[in-house]
């Protein structure tokens, strides 16, 4: 029995389509749903000689595959915007260059960010930069795809998303962090992950899993256990990223990031009550527990992993390459959530995600009505519904709150152009204050706004 598509033939639009790595892949995720493989795939970057060869490698899987799939290649944002049902946005203002200031200027302060793109002193910047982004694409969609769902990859995840759903788009923001996190903890316990249910919830990269269990057994003691003993301060960690006896480069890589080093996490469970979602390395940025000193940090993180030097080092073409030969070899969909909700918009199969949406003050009730939190989502052909959580443990939701302040601090710079918002913010993330004075925060934002100056909102340029 086939089921009659909601949408046919839709229109999948991809801004930053020339993007690092990510946006092929998530093509690659919307082809393995044999219900997306008539849709119009346009995409769309303002930089052609990154949009031609994901362009090209897009057009091959295709012809490889025999699939009647229309793939469109274009620099016009609102061309790109007309019509669409769906708008995927993944994309980085400034590059690999303005990122250097995000994390190198910090750094001058004793800021030391390991990945430094969605919180602190480098995740408030890169939003601001990209706010001139969003808008014109906003402003378009607004008159050309006023009902289309959009999709946000871009990081900062919480202040963008926030963002775009502030200016009057429908927009869900996704990420990796509970399926990466949610397996790895499966395979630390040795349990089939078809197994496990969980339930998690709280704000992109600091949600919480409130709930890990296989049938009736609560696995969380044993969670306990198993972690303590593992990931102990001062000792290096066990590789547990990487699917079981894959020992490849890349598993390896994967490891040093999420599963290999999770002294931070463990602790957080220890002290807090709950396992947190995103990989020890960023979790640590988020707090002012772990990276006081260059000797605490390496207790905590013995292998030191660092996200601007691996965009610094990377191969855009190879990685194209090896994708297209995986996916050519087997069509078969990512971990990531995007194409599923596609699927389940386009054909009304319902699918559960975790998503970033506004709370408006019901989803969780114990964080503020203007943050942006980590729920899960029913999705079907009526679109993205976030379920209800309730209060968080209270300990979680003040844990949260920390961040939610320097987030909607820095929102609230973009929409009203309000720069000591912005100072506000820098001074009030976690890992700033326990690392710098008042003064030098102050210094330090200043310099940060001087070297992003000509990528900013005007408001903001002082």
């Amino acid at each position: 029995m086939t089921t009659t598509p909601f949408l046919t033939r839709p229109k999948i639009t991809i801004i930053g389509a020339g993007g690092f790595v990510f946006p092929f892949r998530l093509i690659g995720d919307i082809l393995s749903f044999p219900a997306l493989r008539e849709a119009t795939l346009t995409l769309m970057d303002i930089n052609p000689d990154k949009l031609g060869p994901v362009a090209s490698a897009t057009r091959e899987l295709v012809d490889h595959h025999g699939f009647p799939v229309t793939v469109e290649e274009t620099t016009d944002r609102r061309a790109a915007l007309d019509g669409a049902d769906i708008v995927i946005i993944t994309f980085q203002v400034g590059g690999v260059e303005s990122y250097a200031h995000d994390v190198k200027i910090p750094r001058k302060y004793g800021i030391d960010q390991a990945v430094g793109d969605t919180v602190g002193p480098g995740g408030v910047f890169r939003f601001l930069r990209s706010v001139n982004a969003y808008d014109a694409i906003i402003d378009d969609a607004l008159e050309v795809c006023p009902r289309a769902q959009f999709i946000n990859y871009a990081n900062p995840m919480a202040m963008a998303t926030a963002y775009l759903n502030a200016r009057g788009l429908s927009c869900v923001g996704l990420c990796h962090s509970v399926q990466g996190t949610t397996r790895m903890l499966a395979r630390s316990l040795d349990v089939p992950y078809d197994e496990v249910r969980y339930r998690c919830a709280g704000i992109n990269h600091q949600a919480w899993v409130l709930e890990f269990s296989r049938g009736r057994e609560d696995l969380y003691p044993r969670l306990r256990e198993v972690m303590a003993e593992r990931h102990q301060r001062g000792r290096g960690g066990t590789d547990l990223a990487g699917d079981e006896g894959d020992h490849s480069e890349a598993a390896q890589a994967a490891s040093t990031y999420e599963g290999g080093n999770e002294q931070v996490r463990t602790a957080l469970m220890n002290h807090f009550g709950y396992f947190e979602t995103e990989s020890s390395h960023h979790a640590s940025e988020y707090l002012p527990y772990f990276r006081k000193t260059p000797e605490l940090t390496e207790e905590y993180i013995p292998e030191r992993w660092d996200y601007y030097e691996i965009c610094a080092a990377h191969d855009d073409q190879g990685d194209i390459d090896a994708q297209l030969q995986r996916l050519k070899d087997e069509l078969t969909p990512s971990v990531e959530y995007g194409a599923m909700i596609i699927n389940s918009i386009v054909t009304g199969t319902p699918s559960v995600v975790h998503g970033n949406v506004p709370n408006g003050g019901a989803l969780i009730t114990n964080l503020p009505a203007d943050a942006c939190v980590e729920v899960p989502c029913l999705v079907d052909a009526s679109g993205v519904q976030p379920t209800a959580i309730g209060e968080l443990p209270l300990q979680l939701a003040a844990l949260n709150r920390t961040n939610v302040g320097v987030q909607t601090l820095a929102v609230r710079a973009a929409l009203t152009g309000n720069r000591e918002n912005v100072h506000h913010a820098v001074a009030l993330d976690p890992l700033t204050a326990a690392q710098v004075t008042l003064e030098d925060a102050r210094a330090m934002t200043e310099e940060l706004f001087a070297a992003h100056r000509e990528l900013l909102p005007e408001s903001l340029r002082g």
